[in-house]
Formats: C-alpha cells, structure tokens, sequence
C-alpha cells in the first residue's frame, strides 16, 4: 500500500489549507485512516482519524478547526484545516491501517507533507 499526500504549503494565521491523500496498491483492505503532524523537537501525534465506518475523532487542539473526511471508494482521505495557527506549523503525514485477512493488518505512513502557519 502507498500512501500519496498532497497539498501542504505556507499560509497565513487564519487561513486555510486542505490537505488530501489517496491510497494504492491492490488486494488490500483499508480500516482506520487519519493525518498526524510533528514539528521540529516534538514526537508525532494524531491530528484526526477517521473509521471504515465513518467515525470521526480529533486532537482537542484542532477540534473545531479541522474537519477529516474520507472517500472509501476512492481510497483517499482529506483534512480540511480552518483558522490555522502558528502552533499547527509540522510536516503532516496520512496514515491507514490496512492489509488483508489472509496476511494481516499494519500501519502505512504517505512521506508527509510540509504545513507552515505565519504570523
């Protein structure tokens, strides 16, 4: 499974950006997918998850500010990421618990992707 993200870059305090990964491979099943964030000097953390079943749960730092959201069909998972702060600046990596019954399920990480808030 690879894991493809797109859509990081520099922003202004306040404003937007919209972050999407979409997922590839053949033969695989896709659980949980969700976006994790580290900056420089911290370990990384969850941001947003999202389930096969559609539920939803956010760091209590972004809750109200970013919304995840998921196109099963299509393997890809977005995070739509509303009054960014300074401290949301990190490099953003897509994650997805996926695999197959036959051979098990683990943890895949896209390359990340640079998010940095100004000022």
């Amino acid at each position: 499974v690879q894991l493809v993200e797109s859509g990081g870059g520099l922003v202004q305090a306040g404003g937007s950006l919209r972050l999407s990964c979409t997922a590839s491979g053949s033969g695989f099943i896709i659980r949980a997918m969700g976006w994790y964030r580290q900056a420089p000097g911290k370990q990384r953390e969850l941001v947003a998850g999202v389930t096969s079943g559609g539920t939803t749960n956010y760091a209590a730092s972004v809750k109200g500010r970013f919304t995840i959201s998921r196109d099963s069909a299509k393997n890809t998972v977005a995070l739509q990421m509303d009054s960014l702060k300074p401290e949301d600046t990190a490099v953003y990596y897509c994650n997805a618990e996926a695999g197959s019954t036959s051979y098990g399920f683990r943890n895949y990480w896209g390359q990340g992707t640079q998010v940095t808030v100004s000022s």
